[in-house]
């Protein structure tokens, strides 16, 4: 089994960063706009700066990745993983489609579990490490497959969070990907910066991010956040999508509503926010037992109204990508 990062040095702050504090190890560390009147100019200013000799690293690595797609969500809860792996076996059930997930939930990984690939191990090769296949053409990566035991937990800050990102995407042998799907956690923090500027120089980038929400308020508010951020960092918004918008009976076919919208729910909040809205999926209780079971909930269950939600959402995904 691989062994875990390292950390590397770390400068040390006497105040939080600003908004837009351009980073320690940037050229421009201690001299942006963002850096007058800060506290930690003058050890900006000092501390060691240069290129970053990973970078053309994760570049020859990810030329091979066609399409990379971010899945965010600004709030905990609202089934972000759970989206992430019906990407993952939708774009896979093209047997001529090659796809790759990478799990950036470093202190929650869950995709192993989701993906039927709890237990699995890490190996090396010449090449690199090997991601896990769940299929012949579905590979993945996490964090998951590394830990002694799957209970325990991860304490890191965000130099050793950062390096591990590197390793996923410079050390892992991928090959060639035509979608690279990335789970990354709630909020707006270190993976989801790191992310963003370890691929914006690799191929053409990031192809878009889809914004997963639920109807309620609380989760909008922060999907507004998660919003903001993608324009602050440059990520095209592909769609948002509002999860567990009514529950299905597998019985009956019925659907109720369970997190009843208060101010428009997803579909408001998209047109308020000027991006594209991608659809509704129903809650169906048979999504979270193929999860935990690591199924398909797409093949188990095809004449779900959620499956054929999801699908319609997906075919919008892969055109929005596409037509980049």
């Amino acid at each position: 089994m691989p062994a875990l990062v390292q950390a590397p040095p770390v400068t040390h702050l006497n105040a939080p960063e600003p908004e837009h504090c351009p980073g320690t190890e940037s050229e421009q560390a201690g001299n942006a706009d963002a850096c007058q009147g800060c506290p930690n100019q003058a050890i900006c200013q000092s501390a060691p700066k240069g290129p970053d000799e990973d970078i053309p690293l994760i570049n020859d690595r990810m030329s091979g990745v066609k399409h990379k797609i971010l899945v965010l969500s600004g709030k905990g809860g609202v089934g972000k993983s759970t989206f992430t792996s019906m990407l993952g076996w939708a774009f896979s059930s093209d047997p001529d489609t090659e796809v790759g997930v990478m799990d950036l939930d470093i202190c929650g990984p869950s995709m192993p579990r989701m993906m039927g690939a709890n237990g699995q191990q890490i190996h090396s090769s010449s090449n690199g490490w090997s991601p896990i296949y769940v299929s012949d053409n579905l590979g993945m990566m996490s964090i998951g497959f590394m830990l002694p035991n799957e209970d325990d937990a991860i304490i890191w800050r965000g130099a050793k969070k950062n390096g591990l990102i590197k390793q996923f995407l410079k050390d892992v042998d991928w090959g060639n990907v035509d979608y690279m799907i990335v789970d990354t956690p709630p909020g707006t923090s270190d993976e989801h910066i790191s992310i963003n500027q370890y691929l914006k120089s690799a191929g053409d980038g990031i192809d878009g991010a889809v914004v997963v929400t639920t109807a309620q308020e609380v989760a909008l508010l922060d999907v507004r956040k998660e919003i903001d951020f993608c324009r602050k960092a440059g990520i095209k918004v592909l769609g948002l999508v509002e999860n567990m918008s009514g529950f299905v009976c597998p019985n009956c076919k019925g659907e109720s509503f369970i997190f009843a919208p208060t101010t428009g729910g997803g579909e408001a909040l998209a047109k308020e926010m000027g991006v594209p809205f991608l659809g509704k999926v129903p809650l169906d209780p048979r999504i979270g037992k193929s999860c935990d079971l690591g199924e398909s909930f797409l093949d188990l269950y095809p004449d779900s109204p959620a499956s054929t939600a999801i699908l319609d959402i997906i075919s919008e995904i892969r055109e929005a990508v596409e037509g980049n």
